[in-house]
């Protein structure tokens, strides 16, 4: 998959994570088994701003040719995946966050290595 298409998609679903986590935290936790409290919602406002973050400069740089910037970007985002990727399973093992969890896993785990391959194919 080229860079191009894949900082797109990436953007969209990350503009939509990043919808969800901001009006309304509670879906996504209550989905994973974690109970919403006061606490739960300021952190996930906070991290909404970073997917939102994440998914402009994604959407801005999509056009971007080969270049060492474009490298450091993509291994930034699959840094990102992989981290929580881990911490979704870490979550899953301890019986903090339900199996559903793991959907977020595979798709985290996917992108982390789509962004890998993705300056190897064709821009």
């Amino acid at each position: 998959m080229t860079f191009r298409y894949l900082a797109l998609l990436s953007s969209v679903l990350l503009f939509g994570l990043s919808a969800v986590w901001m009006f309304a935290p509670e879906l996504m936790l209550t989905q994973w088994g974690v109970q919403y409290s006061d606490g739960a919602g300021l952190v996930s406002r906070r991290a909404a701003a970073l997917y939102a973050g994440i998914a402009l400069m994604l959407l801005l740089a999509r056009n971007a040719e080969a270049s060492k910037a474009r490298v450091a970007l993509a291994k930034g985002v699959s840094l990102t995946c992989l981290i929580l990727a881990t911490l979704g399973i870490l979550e899953w093992q301890s019986g903090s966050a339900t199996a559903h969890i793991l959907v977020a896993v595979v798709l985290e785990a996917v992108l982390a290595v789509a962004f890998l391959l993705s300056n190897k194919a064709k821009s």
